[in-house]
């Protein structure tokens, strides 16, 4: 079970419990209704912001660039606002009354998006367009960083049946996203392209109150959690603690270290008890907050705004640790929200006929990212990894940062290869004549946009699931739900890195009279934007292997460890205690 929050029921009492809460409550006969709650989540998330670009430029007549930033500041609110849901699901109302609460106002966002396309008057139908977007952005706040942990805590890891089927799950749970985020791409976007704006969000719309309705439906089944409190408060009394000894060391004026991680006050009964994490030498001003004094020493309760434990200040040393790696994925995030913006616009200019009656809406190609994870994760789990296992002897055959840095690498690939596409595209259209008529379809296939749309998921595959496997193992336990959003800011982030890109591209190209991300993408120059992006994420990559190069994975002590603390504690310190 997840452990950023506490079990309903208390510790003594849970083995005699246990097995009829198991019998009745958990497991896959819960976990199945929050896999539907997701998928239609994603369902209708993907629903809107694959073909968001279109309706800006064509409905609403936004300029192209624009439209883009509009796109990248939607999403980058969305994926920042996971911070402020994880803090308060974790503070304050629970997982479950969060996930209750943001599913119900993400329902009633996009409600008001269908009534701003179909009976809201025209002059206030953009008003309430982004009012309605910006509801969403909330509502999505709340849902992304609890639904899978909530998922999880149905699977109790105490029982090895629940554990196997925990692994399971995530399978499962990933597959939910991905199949409904492709039918959305493919089905809804051609509702929005050949029917109606009306009918698209409608849809979106309906499918989002059944998935409430099936949340409902299986309140009695879950595993309900308690929230334990901010864990920034944790955080802050290491930072408070190490300032306030900040004159005191280990040989001077201390009087050992505390490594107990006590809850309840006392901090003298449990020091027989080793910490769960490994003591490190990185950051090590901050381990003056573990260091007991005379005052802690003389004090009959342990003050935790002075004294803290060994655990407590290593979890702080993890999170401190992620920031740089978190930093070093940003441009990855940037370039992938093109898919989204400058794909799309691409497509649309491009032959997308298939036989004599059917053409392939621009969006719809975002499926292909979907259908490349489907196809790519198998061979990476089942090819990739066992001969990788054969070389280096890791486990995993890489390490999450390896792994992410491939994806890195993947990313530059695909804008260079995106700018090669765009470069034949534009090519094309003047041998033809059609570069002053931007509305005019060029005779090149839609089908060369193929590699890029491949590659950004075969980026995916690397880095965004290395992330969140980094984010999740990398974290305090009771942080988890934290670093869930903090991984998903990194594409909000991202999202608002790429709209300074553009500003500043737009900014330094029109002062030359010869703006390259202009209305007419015949006359613009997209494919020298793509190689700017490239380059900038080379350098963002030599900086990620050299940050990739220090950084310090989490070390848990077993009971081999634990019996040797007392030796190993006094060669770090090389003084008696």
């Amino acid at each position: 079970m997840d452990s950023s929050v506490a079990p309903v029921t208390n510790d003594h009492d849970h083995q005699s419990s246990g097995k009829e809460k198991k019998s009745s409550k958990g497991g896959w006969n819960a976990a199945i209704f929050v896999i539907f709650v997701e998928m239609a989540e994603r369902f209708a998330f993907y629903g809107l912001a694959g073909n968001l670009i279109t309706y800006l430029t064509n409905n609403l007549g936004e300029t192209l660039s624009t439209a883009v930033k509009n796109v990248n500041t939607w999403v980058g609110v969305s994926s920042i606002f996971p911070l402020l849901g994880a803090f308060i699901a974790d503070s304050y109302l629970g997982r479950f009354k969060t996930i209750l609460a943001s599913s119900l106002l993400y329902f009633l966002g996009m409600v008001l998006l269908s009534l701003s396309v179909s009976v809201i008057p025209m002059h206030s139908r953009k008003a309430v367009f982004f009012t309605a977007l910006y509801v969403l952005a909330i509502g999505e706040g709340g849902h992304k960083p609890c639904i899978q942990t909530f998922a999880a805590d149905q699977f109790d890891e105490n029982n090895p049946e629940e554990k196997a089927a925990k692994s399971s799950f995530f399978n499962w749970w990933y597959l939910g996203i991905v199949t409904g985020a492709s039918v959305a791409i493919v089905v809804i976007i051609y509702l929005q392209d050949n029917v109606s704006w009306t009918a698209g969000f409608g849809v979106l719309a309906g499918s989002l109150a059944v998935a409430l309705a099936l949340f409902l439906i299986g309140i009695k089944r879950y595993r309900n959690q308690r929230p334990t409190g901010s864990p920034f408060t944790t955080m802050a009394q290491v930072f408070v603690a190490a300032a306030k000894k900040w004159r005191i060391s280990e040989t001077r004026g201390g009087r050992g270290i505390c490594y107990e991680d006590d809850k309840r006050g006392s901090h003298l009964q449990c020091q027989i008890r080793g910490p769960n994490l490994v003591r490190t030498k990185q950051l090590r001003f901050l381990d003056k907050a573990m260091i007991i004094d005379n005052k802690d020493a003389l004090s009959k309760t342990k003050n935790p705004w002075r004294l803290c434990s060994l655990n407590q200040v290593e979890e702080v040393k993890l999170v401190l640790r992620l920031i740089p790696i978190w930093l070093g994925c940003l441009m990855f995030c940037a370039v992938t929200t093109q898919l989204h913006t400058f794909f799309t616009k691409q497509g649309s200019t491009m032959l997308r006929s298939i036989g004599p009656n059917f053409q392939v809406p621009p969006a719809a190609l975002q499926s292909l990212v979907g259908f490349t994870i489907l196809i790519f994760v198998p061979i990476y789990d089942r090819v990739f990894v066992p001969i990788a296992q054969k070389i280096t002897g890791h486990p995993s055959g890489i390490t999450m940062l390896q792994r992410i840095g491939i994806g890195l690498f993947v990313s530059i690939l695909n804008m260079v290869v995106a700018g090669l596409v765009e470069t034949a595209r534009v090519n094309t259209a003047r041998k033809h004549g059609l570069i002053d008529t931007p509305k005019a379809v060029i005779p090149m296939s839609i089908w060369w946009l193929l590699p890029q749309y491949m590659l950004t998921g075969i980026g995916d595959v690397f880095t965004i699931v290395g992330l969140q496997e980094l984010f999740y193992d990398q974290m305090p336990e009771e942080m988890r739900s934290i670093g869930a959003a903090a991984y998903i800011s990194i594409v909000g982030v991202g999202s608002f890195i790429n709209t300074a890109i553009i500003s500043v591209v737009q900014m330094i190209t029109s002062s030359h009279g010869n703006v390259w991300l202009g209305d007419n993408l015949n006359r613009a120059h997209l494919n020298y934007f793509y190689w700017v992006l490239a380059g900038l994420s080379a350098i963002n990559l030599c900086v990620y292997i050299w940050i990739a190069n220090g950084f310090v994975y989490k070390q848990v002590e077993n009971d081999e460890t634990s019996e040797g603390k007392e030796s190993e504690m006094e060669d770090y310190l090389e003084v008696k205690v």
